[in-house]
Formats: structure tokens, C-alpha cells, sequence
């Protein structure tokens, strides 16, 4: 059975940065996707970045820039770096997996496998 745990959410000033974690598990095959995304009060969830197995990425117009994903299969973890933070960045952040060939980020909301979630916010 896949998991995903997340960690590294928190408050952080408009212009500061922030690293998220997602331990994954049970995660097998060879051929996967993840990706994070989010989710702001009253708003529908948003993909934010994904990575495949070969480590291909793509990310959301919004964060295209400011952002970047990436994994390390040795210790079968997920990052989202975050700089130059709005707050509009504010939201619920997910990591997110699926057995499925490389897909754009703003498809990870749809995938199978979820984490539970950490607040992120962006304020002054």
C-alpha cells in the first residue's frame, strides 16, 4: 500500500522560502508519477509541480520559476523547494502519487494515492 507523509509547512513573510517533504511508501513500480498540490479556502484544489521516475517536472503558471521539485529515491522522498513566496501562495499543500506515465501538474489533484496535508502561509 503507497503512503505519503508530508512535513515542512509553517508561516513564513512574503518573499521568504520554505521546503516541503513527503516520505513515500510502497511505491514499487518502477513507472510512477508525483506531484504537490494545493489548496486555498473557498478555491479548488491546484497542481502545483510534478516529477516522474525519470525526473521530468513541469509546473503550474503560477509557480513556474519560484518553485522546484524533485526527489531522492535513495531515501524515497519528495521536495518542494518554494521561493519568493506570495500570499497568494497560501493553502493546504499535498504531496500526491500515481502508477501512471509522466503527466503536467495540473493533473496531480486526480491522482490516486494522497498525503493528509500541511498549512502553508504567506503573510506579513
Amino acid at each position: 500500500q503507497v503512503q505519503l507523509v508530508e512535513s515542512g509547512g509553517g508561516s513564513v513573510q512574503p518573499g521568504g522560502s520554505l521546503t516541503l517533504s513527503c516520505a513515500v511508501s510502497g511505491l514499487t513500480d518502477s513507472r510512477y508519477c508525483m506531484g504537490w498540490f494545493r489548496q486555498a479556502p473557498g478555491k479548488e484544489r491546484e497542481g502545483v509541480a510534478s516529477i516522474d521516475s525519470d525526473g521530468s517536472t513541469t509546473y503550474g503558471d503560477s509557480v513556474a520559476g519560484r518553485f522546484t521539485i524533485s526527489q531522492d529515491k535513495a531515501k524515497n522522498t519528495l521536495y518542494l523547494q518554494m521561493n519568493s513566496l506570495k500570499p497568494e501562495d497560501t493553502g493546504m499543500y499535498a504531496c500526491a502519487a500515481d502508477l501512471v506515465p509522466f503527466v503536467v501538474a495540473s493533473r496531480v489533484p486526480l491522482f490516486k494515492y494522497r498525503s493528509q496535508g500541511t498549512q502553508v502561509t504567506v503573510s506579513s
